[in-house]
């Protein structure tokens, strides 16, 4: 049985104060859920939410890792590094990172790679466009994303955290139906079986503009394992709803 996960990603956003406020709601009235859950945040920011989160069933994660171990790479942010803080998760491959960094499939499997030596569990990102989907090449797409990362970790890849976040339903307001989520989870699931005899336990999110009115019919579907979820984790509200759908 797999575990549900709903793992927000705050993207560019927050303060330390927007931050306390933020943590400081979910964490009154998230209890103990029946699924995993966890903020993913600038990097800025890992210290305070260590520190506001250690004693709550709140996880926490990056939203990027750097795919180099240590050296001359200015900016750049290592798997050891996170590791430091306490981190659980980290993003890799979000389409942000694909779209404005330039980032290829090698790199994202790499960075799964440095994530894993390091002990955190790599939530690996694929999605198609729009243009993709309308010329019916969605299924290409992401068994291409996924099988890099698939080809670089090897027997490791149980121990990953697959996303599917389709880029056109991402900010958009757009959400695919449940039934078109499902049908690329369960393509990707399939990629996973191919894979790894482990690959039942691994979970699939879905991550295209999950949010509160949303998110239980999309959770009801039997390869989503649980939310990928941007604009709608940075309210305490919608946040603690599809937690609660994801615990049913």
């Amino acid at each position: 049985m797999r575990s549900k996960l709903i793992a927000g990603n705050w993207k560019m956003n927050g303060s330390l104060a927007a931050n306390q406020d933020l943590l400081l709601s979910i964490e009154k009235a998230l209890g103990a859920p029946a699924c995993k859950v966890a903020v993913c945040v600038p990097a800025l920011y890992l210290a305070q939410v260590q520190h506001l989160c250690a004693s709550s069933a709140l996880l926490w994660g990056a939203q990027d890792v750097s795919a180099q171990e240590i050296g001359a790479y200015t900016g750049e942010i290592s798997a050891t590094m996170l590791r430091d803080f306490g981190v659980r998760y980290v993003l890799v491959g979000h389409s942000e990172r694909r779209q404005y960094h330039g980032e290829t499939d090698d790199v994202v499997a790499l960075k799964a790679q440095r994530a894993l030596a390091a002990g955190i569990t790599p939530i690996v990102c694929v999605g198609e466009t729009l243009a993709q989907r309308e010329s019916g090449k969605t299924a290409e797409v992401v068994k291409r994303q996924l099988a890099a990362v698939i080809h670089t970790n090897g027997h490791c890849i149980s121990e990953i955290v697959v996303a599917y976040e389709p880029v056109w339903a991402i900010g958009t307001g757009k959400t695919a139906t449940p039934e078109q989520a499902q049908e690329v989870h369960a393509l990707l699931r399939a990629q996973l079986v191919a894979a790894s005899t482990q690959a039942e336990r691994i979970a699939i999110l879905y991550g295209g503009s999950m949010n509160a009115a949303n998110a239980s019919s999309l959770l009801s579907q039997p390869d989503i394992d649980g939310g990928l979820i941007g604009g709608a984790s940075l309210k305490a509200a919608d946040f603690l709803s599809i937690v609660a759908a994801a615990s049913h």
